[in-house]
This record gives C-alpha cells, sequence and structure tokens, in this order.
C-alpha cells in the first residue's frame, strides 16, 4: 500500500514537472498571458495558466489512486473531490482564456461546491443536507482567497505544497486513506510548479491554477468535516491565507472602496513593497502557515490547560503576520538609518 502511495505522489510531481513543456508554448500561441495592473507585482508580460499542467497532474494522481485501489474505502469521496477540482479548473481556464463576469463566476463557485456538498451528504453516512450552504460558501469563498493571494511568485505552489501536506498527514492521524492520498497528490503537484514559477523565464498558473488550489483545498476541507476530521486539523493551515483575504475585505470595505477593482493592499503584496522579495514573503507566509498548522494539530486532541495556550499562540502568530508590513517597514528603516550613519 505505501509502495502505490509513493507511485501516486511521483506520477503527480513528474506530470506537473514535465507537463509544462508541451503547455507553454501551446499557452503562448494561444495568448494566454497575464498583462500588469494596479494588483500586479510584476511589471512585464508572463505566460499565465501553468495551472493547466498542475490540474492535469492532481486529477491523474487522484484517478490513478482509484484505478489501483488504493482507495479501496471511500472511492466516491476521492472521485467527488476529483469532480469539485475538475470544475473549479475549467471555470478558471475560462476566465482565463475568455473572461466572465464576476456574477457569474461566483455563482458558478457556489455551485459547484453545493453541488460537491450534496454528492458528499449522500455519501458520507449521518451528513446532513443542512451542510449544503456551508459548503458551497467555503469552496466558493476558499477559491477567491487562493485566486486574490496568488500576485507574487512561490506563494501559491508553497501552499498548495504545505496545505496538502498537512492534510495527508491528517489523514494518517485520522486513519483515512482518502485524506493521505488527496493531500499527497496536491502537495506533490504544486511541488512540481515550484522550479516553473521560480525559476528564469518563469510562468503563472492564472485563475485555471489558482481556482485549482482553493478548490483542492476546499473540497478537501468539506469532505474532511463531512467524514469526521478534526475540524483544527483542516482550518488551521489556512488560517494565514483567510487573514490576509478577510482583514484586507474589511480594511478596503471601511474605506468605502470599489472591492472588484484591482489593489495592492494584502498583507503579501505591503510586505514586497516594504523591500522583499517574492521568494522571502513566500517563504514567510509558508513558515507562519506551518506555525498555525502544527499549533491546530496539537490543538485538536490537548486538554483545556494546553489548548488555551497553543491558541494564544496560533492568534498572536497571525497577529504577526497582519503587522508584519510595518515589522519590516521600522526594520528596515534602522538599519538604512546605521548604515547612514557609519557611512
Amino acid at each position: 500500500m505505501s509502495a502505490l502511495l509513493a507511485v501516486v505522489g511521483l506520477v503527480a510531481l513528474a506530470l506537473s514537472l514535465a507537463l509544462p513543456v508541451i503547455v507553454k508554448p501551446l499557452l503562448r500561441r494561444l495568448g494566454v498571458i497575464d498583462i500588469p495592473n494596479d494588483r500586479s507585482s510584476h511589471t512585464t508580460l508572463v505566460i499565465r495558466g501553468m495551472g493547466v499542467a498542475v490540474a492535469a497532474a492532481i486529477l491523474a494522481g487522484l484517478a490513478l489512486s482509484l484505478a489501483t485501489g488504493l482507495v479501496a474505502v471511500d472511492r466516491s469521496l476521492i472521485l467527488i473531490i476529483f469532480l469539485m477540482v475538475g470544475a473549479a479548473s475549467a471555470l478558471g481556464w475560462i476566465e482565463d482564456f475568455r473572461g466572465l463576469s464576476v456574477r457569474v463566476r461566483l455563482a458558478v463557485q457556489l455551485l459547484i461546491g453545493a453541488a460537491g456538498t450534496a454528492a458528499l451528504a449522500t455519501t458520507i453516512d449521518e451528513s446532513s443536507y443542512w451542510w449544503l450552504p456551508v459548503g458551497a460558501i467555503a469552496v466558493a469563498t476558499y477559491i477567491n482567497a487562493a485566486n486574490f493571494m496568488d500576485g507574487i511568485n512561490g506563494i501559491s505552489g508553497m501552499h498548495g505544497v504545505v496545505v496538502g501536506a498537512f492534510y495527508a498527514w491528517a489523514g494518517l492521524l485520522s486513519d483515512q486513506m482518502w485524506l493521505i492520498v488527496a493531500g499527497l497528490v496536491v502537495a506533490a503537484a504544486f511541488a512540481g510548479f515550484l522550479p516553473w514559477n521560480l525559476g528564469r523565464g518563469f510562468v503563472f498558473l492564472g485563475d485555471v491554477g489558482s481556482y485549482l488550489l482553493g478548490a483542492s483545498i476546499a473540497a478537501i476541507a468539506v469532505t474532511g468535516l463531512l467524514a469526521g476530521v478534526y475540524l483544527e486539523y483542516l482550518l488551521s493551515p489556512v488560517l494565514i491565507y483567510l487573514a490576509d483575504t478577510f482583514s484586507t475585505f474589511l480594511r478596503r470595505a471601511r474605506r468605502g472602496e470599489r472591492l472588484s477593482a484591482a489593489h495592492r493592499q494584502h498583507v503579501y503584496q505591503r510586505l514586497t513593497d516594504a523591500g522583499l522579495t517574492h521568494a522571502q514573503v513566500a517563504v514567510l507566509v509558508s513558515v507562519l502557515s506551518m506555525l498555525t498548522g502544527g499549533a491546530g494539530f496539537v490543538l485538536a486532541t490537548a486538554p483545556a490547560p494546553l489548548a488555551v495556550s497553543v491558541s494564544l499562540f496560533a492568534a498572536a502568530v497571525v497577529a504577526l503576520y497582519l503587522s508584519s508590513p510595518r515589522i519590516v517597514r521600522a526594520v528596515r528603516g534602522a538599519v538604512g538609518r546605521r548604515t547612514a550613519v557609519r557611512g
């Protein structure tokens, strides 16, 4: 069984590494490029839509787990995740290639979440259809969170690796093979994308890739919730992404800004404006996500006194992230003043 699991992970990794060789020239020929705007952290035209390759890798990995019998029990759960991820990726591809209105995108995202949750409620014993609105909102919310956060090189790929690894670990602790497989496949596929996103001549995931990332994580989380996995296992690795998204949304709403307009007010964007590189910010977000993820895994089964301490630690990590642009500016300013005095 462990050998099959390794094969599935390696297939997802290998496809994600290799497919861009074929996909990149096709995207260039189709004119699927990213034009810098007020939200962008790059200044030149870049090929986007490479999420097509990552989507193919994830779907192939999930399909292989079904074909080989790796997921002997709960096959339907992997199939539902497969369909939700495929539908969201297709929606993102249409947005990349032709464009869609905000209303249409949101309606389809909610539909994917509702249909997937309905299928899960039908499949999982003792589940209720009352979960439909929760599942619909969760899927739409995280697709958009992943899309908003996909603005610098490395951040989405690293997020997929971190969250996928935590979900695979959650599956191991929960003794749920479907969760181990789904988490491993997501982590492996996004790991394969990183060299293309961080190397010379880099490419972007595009909407197809950010929708894929958000839908993969949300579909696994909703499935896990209905399957009885601890909420702390599912929520803690994504706290940093959610905190950045919602704090930015609230800040802009308070200012009366048009929420659909492009902007550069996310914490990760302000960190690059403060002078950090894309890689430095992506690593910071990933490390802090690992800290909140680790805290959540302890919190799930911790006795009351430890649970309070761990909860405070996770809150402190989130607060540190939200304050990090101000901290970085202060530190860089102090270093600059010292350098000027010495000079």
